[in-house]
This record gives C-alpha cells, structure tokens and sequence, in this order.
C-alpha cells in the first residue's frame, strides 16, 4: 500500500480498505486459482494494482461513464480503476471463467458495486456501448483497436477537453500528487503496454497518443511501461 500512497493522497476512508484489502483476498484467491503469476503477487501493489492506476494518473472519467474491460484476467486494470472511480462504471469480460469468477469474488468482498462481469469473447459483445475501452497487456494494438471500435460510442462528450500532446499530458501529471484531471474525449481505447512499441503502432494503422509511465511513476519496474490512447 505504500507505493500508492506515494502517488496518490486523496483516497476516502473506504478506498483505502478496498485497497487494503486487495492484498489478502488475492493471495487467498491465487493459492486455489493462478490469476497472478506466482512471482509477481508480492509485488500485487507495484506490478499490478499501481501500473493500473497510471490510468487514473493520467486521465479523468465523468460520473455515470460506461468503461469496458477487454481481457481482464485477474481484474487489472479495472478492479483498480473501478476503487479510484466509484462513480464510473466497469464492465469486466474475459473468455476464461475462473479468472472472472475471482474478479467477481473480490469486487463483491470489496463492495465495488460499479463493477459487473462477463464470460466472453470480445468479439461476441454484441449491442452494447461504452464510453471508453482498457485493457493492460492484451493483445497486439492492431487487435485491440478491431475489437474496440464497434464497442464504442460515436457521440463526444460536453465536458473536457482533448487531451494535450504526450509531453504536456506527463508535464502536468508530474506537477501534481494525485490525478491530473484530464477527460479523453472523444472516447476510445486507453491501454497499458510495455516495449518497443514502434512496429506495433506501424502496423495497427492508428495515430495513438504515448505516454510513459515511467515520467509518472518513478520505480523502475515502469521503465518500458506505456499508457496509449486512440480516439474513436
């Protein structure tokens, strides 16, 4: 929980014990279904709950947002999203069930009322729109942004602005202790990925917007870290 709190202060009282919490329901759950590799979960806050969390360093969603997440494994990044977030909602789907039947455990012990889930296929998500797609470490861009077009919503939103270009959006994170409030608009995919990304980008044929998380989080496990976000 310290390596959050070094980054983010604004927490009420219940997001800090949904937080808390995280750590004993996961290794509980990991010891009877591998959702985190088993020499990652020690590192649950760093590697998994905060990486999530760069999302919300960086962009802000309106109350009442619809956000989907493709591909959820053991819940990152929405599980954390869905606690810094109460009052977005989350939609977390999957096409392997018992990771999503730990998700589900742990949003219900947690008391995340904002986050729902479903056992499918991206592919087969058939009409139903949302305001923004994530996803950490998924799939090839290309793919990503196939699959999440036809979730999205065309209409942009009234309030927010474009987010700036990739150097001012990490100036101004940096220059703040929590979120930098900055709505995307309009939506679109916002994902987490690590790498060279230069090749994957080319052949995704998008014009995403990069971010590096390590400009945001100095730990060094963030080093190759990357925030993306495409417009629809």
């Amino acid at each position: 929980m310290e390596i959050i709190l070094k980054y983010f202060s604004d927490f009420t009282p219940q997001q800090l014990e949904q937080l808390k919490a995280l750590d004993e329901l996961y290794k509980d759950w990991n010891s009877k279904i591998n959702v985190i590799s088993r020499k990652d979960i020690e590192g649950l806050y760093e590697k998994h709950v905060l990486h999530s969390l760069s999302i919300a360093a960086v962009f802000d969603f309106e109350p009442g947002s619809e956000i989907i997440d493709i591909g959820t494994g053991g819940g990152f990044p929405g599980i954390p999203l869905g606690i810094f977030f109460p009052e977005v909602k989350f939609h977390l789907v999957d096409s392997i069930a018992k990771k999503l039947k730990v998700v589900a455990a742990i949003a219900e012990t947690v008391g995340l009322s904002n986050v729902t889930t479903q056992h499918s296929r991206i592919e087969d998500i058939k009409n139903r729109k949302f305001d923004f797609v994530v996803s950490r470490a998924v799939a090839p861009l290309k793919d990503l942004w196939t699959w999440s077009r036809p979730l999205l919503r065309t209409k942009k939103t009234e309030v927010g602005a474009q987010p700036q270009g990739s150097n001012d959006l990490v100036e101004e994170t940096k220059n703040q202790s929590t979120t930098s409030h900055l709505l995307p608009n309009p939506p679109g995919l916002i994902c987490l990925k690590g790498g060279d990304l230069a090749k994957e980008i080319q052949e995704s044929n998008t014009r995403p917007r990069l971010m590096e998380i390590k400009d945001i989080f100095v730990e060094e496990f963030f080093k190759d870290k990357h925030i993306l976000y495409i417009a629809r």
